[in-house]
Protein backbone atom coordinates (compact mmCIF):
# COMPACT_ATOMS: atom_id res chain seq x y z
CA UNK A 1 0.00 0.00 0.00
CA UNK A 2 1.28 3.44 -0.96
CA UNK A 3 0.62 6.07 2.11
CA UNK A 4 -1.22 8.05 2.02
CA UNK A 5 1.25 11.13 0.86
CA UNK A 6 2.75 9.35 -1.83
CA UNK A 7 5.67 7.82 -0.31
CA UNK A 8 7.17 4.49 -1.04
CA UNK A 9 6.97 1.93 1.29
CA UNK A 10 8.95 1.78 4.27
CA UNK A 11 9.29 5.44 4.38
CA UNK A 12 11.19 6.81 7.72
CA UNK A 13 9.34 10.20 8.50
CA UNK A 14 9.33 13.17 11.32
CA UNK A 15 8.14 16.55 12.07
CA UNK A 16 6.30 18.13 9.25
CA UNK A 17 5.26 14.74 7.49
CA UNK A 18 4.13 12.95 10.60
CA UNK A 19 2.33 16.46 11.67
CA UNK A 20 0.79 16.18 7.80
CA UNK A 21 0.08 12.70 8.85
CA UNK A 22 -1.77 13.40 12.13
CA UNK A 23 -3.49 15.90 10.46
CA UNK A 24 -4.58 13.95 7.92
CA UNK A 25 -6.36 11.14 10.19
CA UNK A 26 -8.98 10.43 12.69
CA UNK A 27 -8.52 7.33 13.78
CA UNK A 28 -5.24 5.56 15.41
CA UNK A 29 -4.70 1.96 15.90
CA UNK A 30 -2.22 0.79 18.31
CA UNK A 31 -0.49 -2.38 19.39
CA UNK A 32 0.39 -2.26 23.19
CA UNK A 33 3.75 -4.56 23.98
CA UNK A 34 6.61 -3.02 21.71
CA UNK A 35 4.51 0.51 20.85
CA UNK A 36 3.15 1.11 23.90
CA UNK A 37 4.76 -0.31 26.63
CA UNK A 38 7.87 -2.94 27.67
CA UNK A 39 6.06 -5.09 30.22
CA UNK A 40 5.41 -3.04 33.30
CA UNK A 41 7.13 0.11 31.76
CA UNK A 42 5.67 2.83 29.42
CA UNK A 43 7.55 3.93 25.94
CA UNK A 44 8.81 7.20 27.01
CA UNK A 45 6.29 9.89 25.65
CA UNK A 46 3.63 6.94 24.81
CA UNK A 47 1.52 8.33 27.41
CA UNK A 48 1.60 11.74 26.20
CA UNK A 49 1.21 10.90 22.99
CA UNK A 50 -1.87 9.27 23.62
CA UNK A 51 -3.51 11.84 25.93
CA UNK A 52 -2.55 13.94 22.92
CA UNK A 53 -4.37 12.21 20.17
CA UNK A 54 -7.57 12.54 22.37
CA UNK A 55 -7.11 16.06 23.34
CA UNK A 56 -7.30 17.23 19.22
CA UNK A 57 -10.37 14.90 18.86
CA UNK A 58 -9.05 11.88 17.77
CA UNK A 59 -10.29 7.94 18.03
CA UNK A 60 -7.72 5.99 19.64
CA UNK A 61 -7.89 2.03 20.30
CA UNK A 62 -5.47 -0.26 21.30
CA UNK A 63 -5.46 -3.61 19.43
CA UNK A 64 -3.70 -6.36 21.23
CA UNK A 65 -2.82 -10.33 20.45
CA UNK A 66 -1.96 -10.71 23.78
CA UNK A 67 -4.67 -12.56 25.34
CA UNK A 68 -3.90 -13.43 29.36
CA UNK A 69 -5.85 -10.83 30.63
CA UNK A 70 -9.29 -8.99 30.53
CA UNK A 71 -10.02 -5.91 29.43
CA UNK A 72 -10.83 -4.65 32.57
CA UNK A 73 -7.11 -5.51 34.07
CA UNK A 74 -5.42 -3.57 30.86
CA UNK A 75 -7.50 -0.39 31.65
CA UNK A 76 -5.79 -0.64 35.35
CA UNK A 77 -2.06 -1.14 33.97
CA UNK A 78 -2.68 1.78 31.45
CA UNK A 79 -3.79 3.91 34.44
CA UNK A 80 -1.00 2.48 36.74
CA UNK A 81 1.75 3.60 33.57
CA UNK A 82 0.35 7.41 33.58
CA UNK A 83 -2.50 6.85 30.85
CA UNK A 84 -5.15 8.07 32.95
CA UNK A 85 -7.23 8.77 29.12
CA UNK A 86 -7.77 5.20 28.18
CA UNK A 87 -11.44 3.80 29.10
CA UNK A 88 -12.45 0.19 28.20
CA UNK A 89 -14.44 0.84 25.28
CA UNK A 90 -10.86 1.80 23.66
CA UNK A 91 -9.40 -1.73 24.06
CA UNK A 92 -9.66 -4.68 21.80
CA UNK A 93 -7.45 -7.76 23.16
CA UNK A 94 -7.87 -11.52 20.72
CA UNK A 95 -9.36 -12.53 23.90
CA UNK A 96 -12.53 -10.10 24.02
CA UNK A 97 -12.81 -10.23 20.29
CA UNK A 98 -12.89 -14.23 20.54
CA UNK A 99 -15.48 -13.83 22.78
CA UNK A 100 -17.98 -11.50 20.25
CA UNK A 101 -17.33 -13.88 17.68
CA UNK A 102 -18.40 -16.94 19.68
CA UNK A 103 -21.67 -14.74 21.14
CA UNK A 104 -22.37 -13.13 18.10
CA UNK A 105 -20.71 -13.96 14.82
CA UNK A 106 -21.23 -18.25 15.14
CA UNK A 107 -23.50 -17.93 18.21
CA UNK A 108 -21.91 -20.95 19.53
CA UNK A 109 -24.94 -23.10 21.63
CA UNK A 110 -22.47 -25.49 23.93
CA UNK A 111 -19.65 -25.17 25.82
CA UNK A 112 -16.16 -24.26 24.25
CA UNK A 113 -12.90 -26.11 25.57
CA UNK A 114 -10.11 -23.43 26.06
CA UNK A 115 -6.80 -23.85 25.66
CA UNK A 116 -5.57 -21.15 27.48
CA UNK A 117 -5.03 -19.32 30.73
CA UNK A 118 -7.98 -18.04 32.88
CA UNK A 119 -7.85 -13.94 31.52
CA UNK A 120 -9.05 -15.70 28.88
CA UNK A 121 -11.99 -17.77 30.34
CA UNK A 122 -12.67 -14.26 31.91
CA UNK A 123 -13.77 -13.07 29.08
CA UNK A 124 -15.49 -15.68 27.61
CA UNK A 125 -17.76 -15.80 30.96
CA UNK A 126 -18.24 -12.37 30.61
CA UNK A 127 -20.14 -12.67 27.68
CA UNK A 128 -21.78 -15.34 28.94
CA UNK A 129 -20.01 -18.49 26.63
CA UNK A 130 -19.81 -21.41 29.11
CA UNK A 131 -16.36 -23.02 29.31
CA UNK A 132 -15.37 -26.94 29.71
CA UNK A 133 -14.57 -27.10 33.64
CA UNK A 134 -10.80 -28.99 34.11
CA UNK A 135 -11.72 -31.11 37.14
CA UNK A 136 -8.90 -34.28 35.87
CA UNK A 137 -7.66 -36.28 38.50
CA UNK A 138 -4.19 -35.13 38.59
CA UNK A 139 -2.90 -38.88 37.26
CA UNK A 140 -5.56 -38.83 34.41
CA UNK A 141 -4.40 -39.72 31.23
CA UNK A 142 -6.65 -39.32 27.66
CA UNK A 143 -7.09 -42.96 28.02
CA UNK A 144 -9.53 -43.01 31.13
CA UNK A 145 -10.19 -39.14 31.79
CA UNK A 146 -13.92 -37.46 31.10
CA UNK A 147 -14.66 -35.73 28.01
CA UNK A 148 -17.67 -32.85 28.12
CA UNK A 149 -20.57 -34.43 26.03
CA UNK A 150 -21.32 -30.36 24.41
CA UNK A 151 -18.37 -29.09 23.08
CA UNK A 152 -19.06 -27.31 20.21
CA UNK A 153 -15.95 -25.08 19.90
CA UNK A 154 -11.92 -25.43 20.52
CA UNK A 155 -9.91 -21.87 21.78
CA UNK A 156 -6.91 -21.58 21.66
CA UNK A 157 -4.52 -18.88 23.36
CA UNK A 158 -1.86 -18.43 25.38
CA UNK A 159 -1.60 -21.36 27.59
CA UNK A 160 1.67 -21.26 30.32
CA UNK A 161 0.38 -24.29 32.03
CA UNK A 162 -0.38 -26.39 28.95
CA UNK A 163 -0.28 -30.31 29.53
CA UNK A 164 -0.37 -33.13 26.95
CA UNK A 165 -3.89 -34.06 28.38
CA UNK A 166 -5.07 -30.48 27.24
CA UNK A 167 -3.59 -31.48 23.54
CA UNK A 168 -5.19 -34.92 23.75
CA UNK A 169 -8.83 -33.83 24.85
CA UNK A 170 -8.45 -30.68 22.13
CA UNK A 171 -7.73 -33.56 19.65
CA UNK A 172 -10.64 -35.17 20.40
CA UNK A 173 -13.23 -32.57 20.34
CA UNK A 174 -11.94 -31.89 17.43
CA UNK A 175 -12.91 -34.96 15.61
CA UNK A 176 -16.25 -34.12 15.45
CA UNK A 177 -16.58 -31.82 12.39
CA UNK A 178 -18.83 -29.27 14.01
CA UNK A 179 -16.63 -28.30 16.20
CA UNK A 180 -15.05 -24.62 15.74
CA UNK A 181 -11.57 -24.68 15.96
CA UNK A 182 -10.77 -21.18 16.69
CA UNK A 183 -7.35 -19.18 17.77
CA UNK A 184 -6.83 -16.28 19.84
CA UNK A 185 -3.78 -15.49 17.55
CA UNK A 186 -1.35 -17.13 15.21
CA UNK A 187 1.98 -15.12 16.86
CA UNK A 188 4.60 -17.82 17.30
CA UNK A 189 6.58 -16.02 19.99
CA UNK A 190 7.36 -12.70 22.03
CA UNK A 191 10.40 -11.91 23.36
CA UNK A 192 12.06 -11.60 26.88
CA UNK A 193 14.80 -9.70 28.94
CA UNK A 194 18.08 -11.77 28.59
CA UNK A 195 17.66 -13.12 24.54
CA UNK A 196 15.06 -15.41 25.64
CA UNK A 197 12.02 -16.42 23.83
CA UNK A 198 8.27 -17.32 24.88
CA UNK A 199 6.28 -19.37 22.78
CA UNK A 200 3.10 -17.75 21.77
CA UNK A 201 -0.60 -18.82 20.79
CA UNK A 202 0.51 -19.77 17.13
CA UNK A 203 2.96 -22.51 18.81
CA UNK A 204 0.28 -24.18 20.45
CA UNK A 205 -2.19 -23.77 17.53
CA UNK A 206 0.35 -25.53 15.02
CA UNK A 207 0.63 -28.33 17.53
CA UNK A 208 -3.08 -29.16 17.80
CA UNK A 209 -3.29 -28.14 14.15
CA UNK A 210 -1.24 -31.00 13.25
CA UNK A 211 -2.68 -33.49 15.61
CA UNK A 212 -5.74 -32.70 14.62
CA UNK A 213 -5.85 -32.42 10.79
CA UNK A 214 -7.26 -29.13 10.59
CA UNK A 215 -6.70 -25.72 10.29
CA UNK A 216 -7.77 -22.81 13.10
CA UNK A 217 -9.65 -19.52 12.19
CA UNK A 218 -7.44 -16.79 13.95
CA UNK A 219 -9.63 -14.04 15.53
CA UNK A 220 -6.89 -11.78 15.92
CA UNK A 221 -4.20 -9.78 13.87
CA UNK A 222 -3.43 -10.24 11.61
CA UNK A 223 -7.12 -11.25 10.58
CA UNK A 224 -9.85 -8.48 9.80
CA UNK A 225 -12.52 -9.49 12.37
CA UNK A 226 -10.30 -7.82 14.76
CA UNK A 227 -11.37 -4.53 12.75
CA UNK A 228 -14.73 -5.66 11.71
CA UNK A 229 -15.15 -5.35 15.92
CA UNK A 230 -14.04 -2.09 16.11
CA UNK A 231 -16.10 -0.81 13.34
CA UNK A 232 -18.74 -2.36 14.88
CA UNK A 233 -18.42 -0.54 17.86
CA UNK A 234 -17.40 2.92 16.53
CA UNK A 235 -19.52 4.76 13.87
CA UNK A 236 -18.25 6.27 10.74
CA UNK A 237 -14.89 4.18 10.83
CA UNK A 238 -13.50 5.04 7.38
CA UNK A 239 -10.29 2.88 6.81
CA UNK A 240 -8.91 5.80 4.57
CA UNK A 241 -8.66 7.52 7.94
CA UNK A 242 -7.37 5.22 10.27
CA UNK A 243 -3.47 4.80 10.75
CA UNK A 244 -2.27 1.52 12.40
CA UNK A 245 0.88 1.45 14.40
CA UNK A 246 2.70 -1.35 15.77
CA UNK A 247 5.83 -3.09 16.25
CA UNK A 248 5.86 -6.17 14.43
CA UNK A 249 5.62 -7.04 10.34
CA UNK A 250 4.09 -10.30 10.13
CA UNK A 251 1.13 -9.45 12.73
CA UNK A 252 -0.01 -5.62 13.05
CA UNK A 253 1.73 -4.07 9.40
CA UNK A 254 -0.08 -7.31 7.73
CA UNK A 255 -3.57 -6.46 10.06
CA UNK A 256 -3.50 -3.40 8.03
CA UNK A 257 -2.83 -4.22 4.80
CA UNK A 258 -6.01 -6.80 5.06
CA UNK A 259 -8.14 -4.19 6.76
CA UNK A 260 -7.20 -1.20 4.08
CA UNK A 261 -4.99 0.89 6.16
CA UNK A 262 -2.04 3.12 6.19
CA UNK A 263 0.80 1.35 8.67
CA UNK A 264 3.02 2.58 10.75
CA UNK A 265 6.13 1.14 12.32
CA UNK A 266 7.89 1.94 15.23
CA UNK A 267 11.61 0.44 16.14
CA UNK A 268 10.64 0.12 19.98
CA UNK A 269 9.90 -3.80 19.34
CA UNK A 270 10.04 -6.82 17.95
CA UNK A 271 10.45 -5.86 13.87
CA UNK A 272 13.55 -3.43 12.61
CA UNK A 273 13.81 -1.46 9.73
CA UNK A 274 16.54 -3.87 7.78
CA UNK A 275 13.43 -6.83 8.07
CA UNK A 276 11.00 -3.89 6.62
CA UNK A 277 13.16 -3.25 3.50
CA UNK A 278 13.82 -7.01 2.79
CA UNK A 279 10.47 -7.46 2.30
CA UNK A 280 9.57 -4.10 0.21
CA UNK A 281 12.54 -4.91 -2.38
CA UNK A 282 11.11 -8.99 -1.87
CA UNK A 283 10.09 -10.39 -5.90
CA UNK A 284 7.30 -12.21 -4.16
CA UNK A 285 4.12 -9.94 -3.59
CA UNK A 286 2.61 -11.45 -1.08
CA UNK A 287 5.81 -9.63 1.42
CA UNK A 288 4.71 -6.20 0.14
CA UNK A 289 1.65 -6.63 2.87
CA UNK A 290 4.18 -6.81 5.56
CA UNK A 291 5.45 -3.12 4.61
CA UNK A 292 4.54 -0.38 6.39
CA UNK A 293 4.02 2.37 5.15
CA UNK A 294 5.76 4.69 7.48
CA UNK A 295 8.79 4.19 9.62
CA UNK A 296 9.48 6.10 13.14
CA UNK A 297 11.68 5.40 15.73
CA UNK A 298 9.01 5.34 18.36
CA UNK A 299 5.91 7.05 18.96
CA UNK A 300 7.23 9.49 20.78
CA UNK A 301 8.37 11.35 17.17
CA UNK A 302 4.47 12.55 17.35
CA UNK A 303 5.06 14.71 20.13
CA UNK A 304 7.02 17.65 17.93
CA UNK A 305 4.53 17.73 15.91
CA UNK A 306 1.35 18.19 18.70
CA UNK A 307 3.79 21.01 19.61
CA UNK A 308 3.66 22.60 16.39
CA UNK A 309 -0.47 21.85 15.75
CA UNK A 310 -0.94 23.65 19.26
CA UNK A 311 1.21 26.41 18.56
CA UNK A 312 -1.07 27.13 15.18
CA UNK A 313 -4.39 26.83 16.78
CA UNK A 314 -3.16 29.51 19.45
Amino acid sequence: MAGAFGFKGCQKIRGPQIRNLLEAKDFFLFDCDGVIWHGEKAITGAAKVVSSLIRQGKNVVFVTNNCTRPRENYVHKFYRLGFTDVMLEQIFSSSYCSALYLRDVVKVRGQVFVMGCDGLRRELQEAGIPCVEEADDPDATIYDCALAPDVKAVLVGHDDKLTFLKLAKASCYLRDPDCLFLATDNDPWHPLSGGRILPGSGSLTAALEVSSGRKATVIGKPSRFMFECISSQFRGVDPAQCLMVGDRLETDMLFGSNCGLDTMLTLTGVSQIEEAQEYRDSELPTKHSLVPDYVVDTIADFLPAFEELEEQSN
